[in-house]
């Protein structure tokens, strides 16, 4: 700009970011052994190609993962468990790939059930934030929506799950 400041739109294009939150009918345990499981992710993450679960356990554990990128190619979104507080905190860094956010999944007990909160952030420089920008920030927006099918294939299933 004139001023020789950054425009603060422009700026926060250079980060993408989204959260979201659902309350879910079951316990914050059941939630996190849930979400923690990587494996099970294609059944509530609909971008999901492929995925197995490649080293470690808790935090360190790694996941090799597939994504669907445009017109249908599979792109590399690997990721590390950064963060594991069982029932509280999930946080992992995607370590794979042309976009690699940071996540973290909140778990809050509440009265009926599990307050779920996903947050995403990606840090874009160059020409991936002149390029990507728009694309990644909808491509994040849709992926802390998910939570929305999370609550339904958990509350659609034995409260055991």
């Amino acid at each position: 700009t004139a001023s020789g400041r950054e425009d603060p739109e422009r700026e926060v294009m250079a980060m993408p970011q989204a959260q979201y939150s659902v309350t879910i009918a079951r316990p914050p345990g059941a939630v996190f052994d849930f979400v923690a499981d990587g494996e099970r992710g294609p059944e509530w993450r609909s971008g999901i190609v492929d995925i197995r679960h490649v080293a470690g356990a808790g935090q360190g554990a790694r996941y090799a993962q597939g994504v669907q990128g445009p017109m249908g190619r599979r792109i590399a979104a690997d990721y590390e468990i950064t963060g594991y507080e069982p029932g509280q905190r999930l946080e992992f860094q995607t370590v794979a790939g042309p976009v690699r956010p940071h996540g973290r999944f909140d778990f809050a007990a509440v009265e009926g059930g599990t307050r779920v909160t996903f947050s995403l952030a990606a840090t874009l420089t160059g020409l991936r934030k002149l390029l990507m920008a728009g694309m990644v920030q909808r491509t994040m927006d849709s992926g802390v929506h998910a939570l929305e099918r999370l609550r339904e294939v958990l509350e659609s299933s034995p409260p055991s799950v």
